[in-house]
């Protein structure tokens, strides 16, 4: 039976640890299979082969951004009904929620499917890369059902306290994807539509995995009263779940002016861009994962009762996720350069301009990490709460710093301006964030002396 767990009673910082160990370790293999993506394109199909992967890697993310917003909204209702013990609304909650996530998924894809040429022409992507791009691109938006599946399951199993079951999936995913890697693209050549593929199907196991799981979960067991369909229920969770989505939007929309900027700069600028991002999730991971277990956390004392521990745990996971900023950016400071070679091949001059791009973002990355740190554990701790417009205006913020830095420092500062891009959204988000916590805690947590 996949194990649930209560975060209502206990050290707030044990809990919040132990539930984003597995979370870190999952999106550990998550990102290594991403890593392996481009680690392989790069290798086999040299600098051409990872600029045209990652000319489309914002809009992916987009998409993939949308589909987690929507479904970690439908978690937060979970986890408070979880935390409160009313497992038959529980049951109906997860009901409707796949509706909606299966409606939504079907909607994505559409629209991705209609845009993707319009898309990459606003973009500017490069004509040597754009068969290529538009290839990988479509390829990875025909996954979208898949994608949305993991992730819904995934949300269900973390409202209830289980990160073990992701991290497991992960594992799972990790290996068959770069199997399939190694088969369709220096062996069966099927260059990043091989990658692609590989990718959707890695994806397609671990959503499998999570179902067999949640299936053995003795309280999911749905009876004919779980079945209902209730409209007033799935405003609640659009209501959740749409600001989460609209600001993940807005971010990648950001991240698309960033790319446009980008496209300008030629090839190799693209593929040394592109290297550092493959290791941007590396960065964060840690983060990621404090932020599903203050959502769960936060959801399930705010059912429960528990005010106060909402605070405590906050600033518990505040301090545990600094110090593991601090550690993840030394370690990426001194062996940055041996990491960024993985995604790099080609002539010895290309290779020493695309790595020092490369490691001098990253480098401006590591630097600035606790910042994208506490970014995370505050806008879930206020997601949890039930509250997603205030860290929806966060994303609003951070859209808007990175998209000036974006067109306006290169203009003074050239290529490097660039590099700051993403360090102006942290700080932008940062400051909504930090105002709007205090409000909330006003609101939600102080009756209790919080």
């Amino acid at each position: 039976m996949a194990s649930v767990q209560s975060m209502t009673s206990g050290s707030p910082g044990r809990l919040i640890i132990s539930f984003a160990l597995p979370l870190m370790l999952g999106n550990l293999f998550q990102q290594f299979y991403t890593i392996a993506d481009a680690a392989i394109v790069g290798q086999v199909l040299g600098v051409h082969g990872i600029a045209a992967v990652g000319a489309a890697e914002w809009v992916i993310w987009m998409m993939q951004g949308i589909i987690q917003g929507i479904t970690q909204g439908f978690g937060i209702q979970m986890a408070q009904e979880f935390g409160a013990e009313r497992y038959q609304k529980l049951r109906n909650v997860v009901v409707n929620a796949a509706f909606l996530s299966a409606c939504s998924a079907v909607f994505l894809l559409v629209v991705g499917q209609l845009l993707a040429n319009w898309i990459l022409a606003v973009l500017h992507t490069p004509a040597l890369v754009l068969a290529d791009t538009t290839l990988y691109m479509r390829t990875m938006f025909l996954g979208i059902p898949v994608v949305m599946a993991y992730n819904f399951l995934a949300s269900i199993l973390r409202s209830l306290g289980d990160g073990k079951t992701p991290l497991y999936a992960m594992i799972c995913a990790c290996f068959i994807n770069v199997g399939l890697d190694l088969l369709f693209v220096p062996v069966m050549h099927m260059g990043v539509f091989g990658a692609a593929v590989a990718t959707v199907l890695a994806q397609l196991c671990s959503s499998i995995f999570c179902l067999v799981k949640i299936i053995h979960i003795e309280i999911l067991k749905l009876q004919k009263e779980d079945m209902e369909l209730r409209p007033n229920l799935h405003a609640r969770l659009m209501k959740l779940g749409l600001p989460m989505a609209f600001q993940n939007a807005v971010i990648s929309v950001g991240g698309m002016i960033v790319q446009y900027v980008i496209n300008g700069f030629g090839v190799a600028f693209i593929a040394g861009f592109t290297a550092t991002n493959k290791l941007y999730g590396m960065l964060e991971v840690a983060g990621t994962s404090y932020g599903f277990a203050m959502t769960t956390y936060t959801g399930q004392n705010l059912g429960a009762g528990n005010k106060k521990r909402i605070c405590d745990g906050y600033r518990s996971a505040l301090v545990i996720a600094v110090f593991t900023s601090l550690a993840i950016a030394a370690v990426m400071i001194l062996a940055g350069k041996w990491i960024l070679l993985c995604f790099i091949q080609g002539d010895e001059q290309t290779v020493a301009d695309t790595l020092a791009i490369a490691y001098h973002y990253l480098f401006i990355m590591s630097v600035c990490l606790p910042v994208l740190y506490y970014l995370h554990v505050t806008r879930s701790c206020i997601q949890g709460l039930g509250n997603t417009v205030l860290p929806m205006t966060s994303g609003l913020a951070e859209f808007f710093m990175r998209t000036v830095a974006a067109l306006l420092l290169p203009r003074w500062m050239g290529q490097e301006g660039i590099f700051y891009a993403e360090i102006a959204a942290w700080v932008g988000a940062d400051l909504v964030l930090f105002a709007s916590f205090l409000y909330c805690k006003r609101r939600y947590l102080c009756s209790t002396g919080a």
